[in-house]
């Protein structure tokens, strides 16, 4: 096959066949080139001396820049290392594709995959084709990594830790199987839907992990909705019981949700022996296939993402524990599940995203990386606020008592919002309106992590709403009456919104991009849990709001009333 020739000379598009004419028409290409020399294979031509030679002659001739895309093994080690002293040299997982593209000219040549009797090479010096390959290896070689990196983990022995997306479903669908079959200690698993536990048991995912269980003592353990269709596969064909009692190493926890609070995007997470994870959506879940269910994945080994994960089940688990320990109400748990279902998505998908990027963008690695850590603290954080509200429901919130003085902890706390704000350069000043009365103090009798959460949470709100506007002033202040010490801290920001104000301690009553919500209700019901109470009210001069709390006074005088604090 040939095109139409341009003004440049004869241009051709053709099919070879023959081992000969592949080596030749590679030759070709190489030795034509003018200013640049990028290739892509997968891991045969870097064993192959003839070849090396020819990139490293015409490398020095012309003093073009070569670039060099494969998969990097231990028996391929060698060959890289001599192409990296004429070129630059990347590693790319999988890689089955392989072709050699210059300035003006393209070849790509069954011979390097798969040597046979008539291999097929395709030649091509038309300027659309030649820059459509190029196109095709820039690509390639963002998403690959250094060879360095990778050879030192090879010749160190140390795995690397990466984070990548997967489109590919019939990709996400083997990579679920084999992390599964690999798996050694421990499977934690959360599937959002009935739909997508009936799914990964037509495909075997469940009885991999009963195999692992009774072969290797693998613990298995579950969050998932169920029915009866479910429990009837449970009970036949997977989890045996030994008088009535769970199997140590199965354990499956219950979240049951209604269709109609199911979204139509889930998530579904697996962590294998707490060293590797997968995350993927399902973009249907109505249908049974898994390759027509399931959307885009994000595969890592990274340590801060898998303990990110880990954190998130950890935290379901205590919560589904607590809710059926207590024989918490339906509307409680119905609540929870779709709560935490709203908030995970928005991080959740802003890692995947970043991950993504980051193979785009290498150059913006850090931030990305920056970027991927806060909302795994956002997904921490969230899941540490549930808790809270579950023990607080459940009247489970346990109080360590002791004996300080809140005029010592309002001031250490002031200084180091002082310097968080002076830090991030807020337009916020802050002031602690309370003078230290050595013969007067303010000893309560509190938990004191519990008082700092409170008064912590309130500050940042404070700073959060008053450092929108140009000059923002805090003032914080605590004064005796009677028997119970008052904290309020007043700000000059934005205000309460009166539709809100009547349930603004009401769990998400209201929720924004950087909080979920619950941070009023805990700190009120911390602060009632103490016998004090807690109230809002925006200013007389229609500036800002002010917060405040009261707790009752110690009825007895030790000789220590300081917090904590006073020894740092």
């Amino acid at each position: 096959m040939s095109a139409e020739p341009d003004k440049t000379g004869t241009t051709i598009t053709q099919v070879l066949y023959g081992v000969e004419n592949a080596v030749k028409l590679f030759s070709r290409v190489v030795y034509g080139a003018n200013t640049v020399i990028d290739i892509c294979d997968d891991d045969i031509i870097s064993h192959t001396a003839t070849s090396h030679k020819i990139i490293e002659k015409r490398v020095l001739e012309i003093g073009a820049k070569f670039r060099y895309i494969t998969e990097i093994k231990k028996d391929n080690i060698k060959y890289c290392k001599e192409l990296m002293k004429v070129g630059q040299v990347r590693h790319l997982d999988g890689i089955r594709t392989n072709f050699v593209v210059t300035d003006t000219e393209y070849s790509s040549s069954a011979i390097m995959q798969q040597v046979h009797a008539h291999p097929e090479t395709v030649y091509s010096n038309v300027r659309s084709i030649v820059e459509q390959q190029r196109y095709l290896f820039e690509n390639l070689w963002n998403k690959a990594i250094p060879a360095e990196r990778k050879i030192n983990e090879i010749e160190g022995g140390i795995e690397l830790e990466k984070t990548y997306v997967i489109q590919d479903p019939q990709s996400i669908q083997k990579l679920f199987v084999d992390m599964v079959k690999s798996v050694q200690h421990e499977v934690l698993l959360i599937l959002p839907t009935i739909n997508a536990f009936l799914r990964e048991y037509r495909m075997g995912i469940i009885q991999l992990l009963m195999q692992a269980m009774r072969e290797r003592s693998v613990n298995v353990r579950i969050l998932t909705p169920t029915n009866d269709v479910i429990d009837n596969i449970l009970k036949n064909t997977v989890i045996s019981y030994q008088e009535g009692k769970r199997r140590k190493d199965f354990d499956l926890r219950s979240i049951n949700m209604s269709p109609e609070e199911t979204a139509v995007s889930t998530v579904t997470i697996v962590v294998v022996d707490k060293k590797e994870s997968l995350v993927f959506e399902k973009t249907d879940d109505t249908k049974e296939d898994f390759i027509e269910a399931v959307g885009m994945a994000t595969y890592s080994n990274s340590k801060p993402t898998v303990v990110s994960y880990i954190s998130i089940f950890e935290s379901l688990w205590t919560q589904v524990d607590l809710y059926e320990q207590l024989k918490t109400h339906d509307k409680m748990q119905k609540e929870f599940i779709n709560i935490a279902s709203h908030e995970m998505k928005t991080p959740t998908q802003a890692i995947i995203g970043y991950t993504d990027l980051i193979h785009k963008h290498p150059e913006k690695r850090e931030d990305m990386m920056q970027s991927i850590s806060r909302n795994a603290v956002r997904l921490q954080r969230l899941t540490n606020d549930i808790l809270d509200v579950t023990r607080i429901d459940s009247h489970t919130l346990n109080l360590h008592k002791e004996q300080f003085n809140i005029g010592n902890l309002l001031a250490y706390i002031v200084q180091d919002y002082v310097g968080y704000i002076e830090k991030e350069n807020q337009n916020v000043k802050l002031f602690y309106n309370f003078k230290q009365d050595v013969n007067d103090p303010l000893p309560i009798d509190a938990d004191e992590d519990r008082i700092t959460q409170v008064i912590s949470n309130l500050l940042n709100n404070a700073i959060k709403f008053t450092s929108k506007k140009r000059e923002g002033v805090i003032s914080v202040s605590a004064e005796r009456k009677k028997e119970e010490v008052i904290v309020s801290i007043k700000d000059t920001g934005e205000g309460i919104n009166p539709e809100i104000l009547p349930r603004l301690f009401t769990k998400f009553a209201t929720r924004s991009f950087s909080g979920t919500g619950l941070g009023l209700y805990i700190s009120k019901s911390i602060v009632e849990a103490h016998g004090g109470k807690m109230w809002a009210e925006n200013n007389p001069d229609g500036e800002g709001a002010t917060f405040t709390f009261t707790l009752p006074l110690s009825s007895s005088r030790k000789t220590i009333m300081f917090s904590r604090k006073d020894g740092r």
